[in-house]
């Protein structure tokens, strides 16, 4: 297992100085500045190889960009409109110009509109630590009384819809405003950030697409990479839907381990694999994430190993970011699960033997309360989970038959 940090380029408040203090072996790492649907370009590329390979005195990092998150798949591409088509041409140029760089391992998402979808993005813990949380209720109360999307009322029982009534008649305008900005924050670092209005626009576009026609666009966008990727030696690997229900009446197509077998059939290339996150798809009380890592390890190129708590028994509810090993998820069980696949690999002679994983987010602890990182992604609540996870390695590793 592959020990890599994300980081989000010179304006992360996480420096490349942190990074390396953590003892990780590699970066992860993307475009940010680059607007979805252009092309990576070989001089960008070279730029953020050598800003993660340098320290602030100037002195060699000896770190190198590992995994790219994401390359980002437009909302074009997702719903077979506009510019589309260049997009894809965009997309195989930039993979083209990726591995002429050295690198192999490529994470992407095909979550329609919003990449990721918390409501509060601080939320205090008994311990005075902060995390990221989604709460249905302040979700209802955003999605029927702030956004107010037509049929939204469907989406909701009676119980939840007046809960969500009280809510947000509970709350001051700052505290609306503050909701409707986590949830529509978007991808990580990403250049386009988006306004109600773009999200109404979007919603009206995919109105009538179904989970079938969902899944049918993600299978033609791999059919259109897919063979690039094979021919230049990369590894694509898909991140699934966070959280892992339908919200906003959005079709849904990487949240179970049934999703997932569907894809993987469908285009069987090793080049299209997974990105197994376990806070994603932990979020959801029928996914098995010790069982997916056995059942489906052979097409998992990248790992992120984070955990959260839920707060209900239902397959859509409330959740928060807990410790890595304080969660629902047996991360004990998922590392071992992981360290059997490493050591088939390893016997069968396959080269990509060393899966790469990141911790992923983390709480704000210590000095990270008045750092203010990108939510979900602060140094020392990510340094105490890789700790953690260290130790969990060391410990199953001499018990792995080789």
């Amino acid at each position: 297992m592959k020990q890599t940090w994300r980081w989000f380029g010179p304006r992360d408040r996480v420096s490349i100085d942190d990074v390396l203090q953590a003892g990780v072996e590699g970066v992860v790492s993307a475009l940010h500045h680059v607007p979805t649907g252009a092309v990576w370009t070989p001089e960008e590329i070279a730029r953020r190889q050598r800003e993660l390979a340098t320290m602030a005195d100037g002195a060699p990092s000896g770190l190198g960009w590992d995994v790219v998150e994401s390359l980002p798949v437009s909302e074009d591409i997702k719903k077979q409109q506009g510019d589309w088509r260049a997009h894809f041409d965009a997309y195989r140029e930039s993979l083209r110009n990726l591995a002429a760089a050295g690198i192999e391992v490529i994470c992407y998402n095909f979550m329609p509109v919003l990449d990721w979808t918390r409501t509060d993005l601080a939320w205090r813990l008994p311990t005075g630590a902060t995390c990221m949380r989604f709460d249905l209720v302040d979700f209802a109360a955003f999605d029927l009384h702030i956004l107010k999307r037509p049929g939204a009322a469907d989406d909701y029982d009676d119980a939840l819809k007046a809960d969500a009534a009280g809510r947000f008649a509970a709350m001051s305008d700052e505290a609306r405003e503050e909701l409707t900005g986590n949830v529509v924050f978007g991808l990580p670092g990403a250049a386009e950030k988006m306004s109600l209005e773009d999200v109404r626009g979007h919603l009206a576009e995919y109105a009538t697409m179904s989970e079938e026609t969902l899944r049918a666009h993600l299978v033609d966008f791999l059919s259109e990479v897919v063979p690039t990727a094979e021919e230049l030696g990369l590894r694509l690997c898909c991140h699934p839907d966070d959280p892992p229900f339908p919200l906003l009446g959005l079709p849904r197509i990487m949240s179970t381990e049934a999703h997932y077998k569907a894809v993987m059939d469908t285009v069987p290339s090793p080049a299209s694999g997974i990105t197994l996150c376990s806070g994603s798809l932990g979020a959801r009380p029928d996914n098995d994430l010790p069982g997916m890592m056995e059942r489906l390890g052979d097409r998992v190129h990248f790992l992120h190993l984070r955990n959260v708590k839920r707060e209900t028994s239902a397959l859509r509810g409330s959740f928060y970011e807990a410790e890595h090993l304080g969660g629902d998820t047996d991360m004990v069980a998922l590392v071992e699960a992981v360290l059997k696949e490493e050591a088939r690999r390893r016997r069968a002679g396959r080269a990509d033997w060393s899966i790469p994983f990141r911790p992923d987010h983390g709480q704000d602890i210590l000095d990270d309360l008045g750092r203010r990182a990108q939510p979900g992604y602060p140094s020392i609540g990510r340094l105490k989970g890789l700790a953690e996870l260290r130790g969990v390695m060391r410990a199953l590793e001499p018990r792995i038959p080789a």
